[in-house]
């Protein structure tokens, strides 16, 4: 008999502090900075555990204080951080970042994770039963990014192998040109780890710069191997492209022949306040309604709320809507759907509140 999960969720990436300005404008020009938590893993870590799911986060943290706020920080919002590892010889790593969103010519980032800690994972840090102790393993390029042995790490993990039993597999594309040796060897690594997961996360432009496919149904032509791909389009919205029969957490074996299913789903408008989080806060409002075994469509549309949650608040983590105001949400008819319009505010809002408008 094949022992039940651990958990829910395993997510496995670095997590950094953050250090941002006090006050707009250019790094040089601040002066003074306030900390805050960064890490694509964990923040969909503690999204996930913030709406009930079982979630532990895997990676490693320097010896020292910022490795402590880390694990106390993501602790916090009810992750398992028991799979954490300590390093007497690596720092935490750190980066400082303007408010700017990444597409700003404005914006700025200063990393200074070389040789950090989590740096060092590796097939023979990380043991293999240690990240497949979920229902779902949940990783990224980025971690992909920061050394050899990560690059081992992902692409064992992401390995289809007869006869070993393994979680389904979520890849986020998550591109950073900047922590990559060269653009062909992001080019290699990110396309193999996305061909061997079962459901991959990229973002329409970051598609095109990485895998030379423009537009959703390319992507799909480029990657056909992932029993689900999600293409993010930002304001426009999301597609998804589904096995037909890959609807529960864990993938149909064998894949079948057929044609895919193929659904669209428009965002809601939203009054942006910070851009930052928002693809880490879409995967873990997918991956929750996944988990939960809910249709494609009512999975971008978690999606897209708990984007909207990322978007409508400043820093990586926002606070989520309760009382079933998601749901509700998910749930409203097409032409409720498309009027709908997020602001500041609505997460904590109540069925009449303005900051949710429908009308």
């Amino acid at each position: 008999m094949t022992a039940a999960p651990d958990v829910d969720v395993v997510c496995l990436g670095e997590s950094m502090v953050v250090l941002l300005p006090s006050r707009p404008g250019r790094l040089a020009d601040a002066p003074s900075f306030t900390r805050a938590v960064g890490g694509a893993e964990s923040n969909v870590a503690c999204a996930l555990a913030a709406a009930g799911h079982r979630v532990r986060w895997v990676s490693r943290v320097g010896a020292d204080g910022f490795g402590d706020h880390l694990l106390a920080a993501v602790a916090a919002h009810g992750v398992d951080v028991s799979a954490v590892r300590r390093d007497r010889h690596r720092p935490t790593g750190v980066y400082f970042r303007t408010a700017a969103d990444r597409a700003d010519p404005a914006y700025e980032v200063v990393y200074h994770r070389a040789g950090s800690a989590a740096s060092a994972m590796s097939p023979r840090t990380v043991p293999y039963a240690q990240a497949a102790a979920g229902r779902v393993l949940h990783l990224s390029g980025i971690t992909a990014a920061l050394s050899p042995g990560c690059r081992a790490l992902v692409a064992s993990l992401t390995a289809r192998r007869p006869g070993r039993p393994r979680p389904l597999v979520s890849f986020d594309l998550n591109h950073r040109p900047a922590l990559w040796p060269d653009p062909a060897t992001a080019r290699r690594v990110l396309r193999a780890a996305a061909r061997g997961a079962d459901l991959v996360f990229a973002g329409a432009d970051e598609a095109a710069e990485v895998l030379g496919a423009r537009g959703p149904d390319a992507l799909r032509a480029a990657l056909p191997e992932p029993d689900v791909l999600v293409v993010k389009e930002g304001a426009r919205g999301a597609t998804l492209f589904a096995r037909p029969r890959a609807t529960g957490a864990r993938p149909a074996r064998p894949r079948p022949a057929c044609a895919d299913v193929r659904i669209s789903v428009p965002a809601p408008r939203v009054d942006v306040v910070s851009y930052a989080g928002a693809g880490d806060a879409f995967a873990a409002g997918f991956l929750g309604a996944t988990l939960r075994g809910l249709p494609p469509a009512a999975r971008l549309r978690h999606g897209h709320l708990a984007a909207a949650a990322a978007l409508t608040a400043p820093g990586d983590l926002a606070p989520l809507p309760g009382g079933g105001l998601v749901d509700r949400l998910a749930g409203l008819d097409g032409a409720a759907w498309g009027r709908l319009r997020l602001g500041p505010g609505w997460t904590g809002a109540g069925p009449d509140d303005e900051e949710v408008r429908t009308r």
